[in-house]
């Protein structure tokens, strides 16, 4: 939708609007506001995503679902996702691959990830995004600021590159609110959080976390990687002011 202002004035506007609402007011906002516009929720159906699409599916259970599917995700992360959506009867549910010409082209025996994993996340992850995303003034994120490191940060609201706004209502929770929301609703759990794997991504880059460990420990473990690259542009990472600094590639 048309818009009089930048992405950086409304991304402006909007976090002083609402700096003193909560995640619910937030979202709730954001899916009506007209200085936000056409807006889909991204959702990797991973560890914590069950908060945000049960908030969804109450606030519209109509809006845009966006779900990466890799090819290279656990196979509990899938049926989990089958079973979520219907569950919580989410009415547009889009699952979007990688071209398969690329694929071909650049991981035909999908071994891409063991010698250059940002190559990886970026053809399996965020060039399907950023076609999908095509045609929204903005996307909904689960990031929280408690996951530390690019997140500590993060406002309610952010400026992706001057082209969409990225909503982050979680943004100011706790663990311990997302687990509490989780148990009062009773919301189904992914099933491999309870084998140890607190944050979920693809199969072969993601391993167990000790006790003790943060949660995130277990992505790309042994490597410099802490983020898949879904909120990074040109290789900075994308704050609420505009881009940041940052190189590697983010599960939301």
């Amino acid at each position: 939708m048309p818009h009089n202002q930048s992405v950086q004035e409304r991304v402006t506007a909007l976090n002083t609007r609402y700096k003193h609402h909560g995640a619910t007011s937030v979202l709730e906002h954001a899916l009506r506001d007209a200085e936000v516009g056409k807006t889909a929720l991204v959702s990797s159906f991973g560890a914590e995503s069950v908060v945000l699409l049960h908030l969804v599916s109450i606030i519209d259970r109509q809006t845009p679902v966006i779900f990466i599917d890799t090819e290279m995700l656990f196979t509990e992360t899938l049926v989990y996702q089958q079973e979520l959506a219907e569950r919580l009867n989410l009415k547009d549910v889009r699952i979007i691959r990688a071209d398969r010409d690329q694929i071909f082209t650049h991981d035909n025996e999908s071994l891409l990830h063991l010698h250059d994993p940002d190559a990886c996340c970026h053809l399996r992850k965020t060039l399907p995004l950023q076609n999908a995303l095509d045609g929204f003034d903005a996307w909904i994120t689960g990031r929280k600021r408690y996951q530390g490191a690019a997140r500590a940060a993060i406002d309610f609201f952010e400026n992706e590159d001057d082209r969409r706004i990225k909503i982050n209502p979680l943004a100011h929770w706790e663990s311990k609110d997302l687990q509490e929301y989780i148990a009062e609703n009773r919301l189904p759990r992914h099933p491999l959080v309870a084998k140890g794997y607190p944050s979920i991504g693809c199969a072969p880059c993601t391993t167990r976390v000790n006790d003790g460990e943060d949660p995130r420990a277990g992505r790309w473990r042994d490597t410099s990687k802490e983020e898949c690259g879904i909120h990074y542009v040109n290789g900075k990472l994308v704050r609420a002011g505009g881009t940041g600094s940052g190189n590697g590639g983010v599960a939301a």
